[in-house]
């Protein structure tokens, strides 16, 4: 698979707003953790290698263990889990997959009785920021691993 365009040299205006967007979840009130598997779960969903590779290897390097990497795809049935984190896949998993009718008041809920406002609305805005990526990645068949140099990737040793 080759990459159909390059993005970044076409739209580089876009391409670093969107970076500098990303960028600004290092300021987030949701721990990087959580972000690490916010990442990975619509990357998941979308079904975007590209940045299913970059954020398990992120995770990776973030310290994040590789039980709980295979187990974020099952994260209803796995015990791995702190009611945190779970608030905040399903939360993800709400907003990547859209219901017709919206966000049902249970859902919203049961992730309010875990995070703040503050950091509802903060990982509102990173898993915005996960789907426009996973859009464009592949959109575009960005292709897995072609950027882990640039990224510093290399060393979560997953080559």
């Amino acid at each position: 698979m080759t990459q159909r365009i390059n993005y970044m040299q076409q739209s580089p205006e876009f391409f670093n707003k969107l970076m500098e967007f990303s960028n600004a979840e290092k300021e987030s009130a949701i721990e990087e953790g959580i972000l690490d598997l916010v990442h990975i779960r619509a990357s998941q969903i979308n079904g975007c290698g590209f940045c299913l590779d970059m954020h398990v290897k992120q995770a990776k390097i973030h310290g994040e263990s590789e039980l709980r990497l295979y187990h974020i795809s099952i994260w209803r049935e796995s015990t791995l889990f702190l009611p945190r984190e779970r608030a905040a896949l399903a939360w993800t998993e709400i907003l990547t997959k859209l219901p017709e009718h919206g966000v049902p008041d249970d859902v919203y809920d049961r992730v309010r009785g875990q995070l703040s406002e503050k950091e509802i609305s903060d990982l509102t805005f990173s898993i915005m920021a996960i789907n426009a990526w996973n859009r464009i990645s592949i959109g575009f068949k960005s292709v897995p691993g072609s950027a882990d140099a640039a990224f510093g990737l290399t060393k979560a040793g997953l080559n």
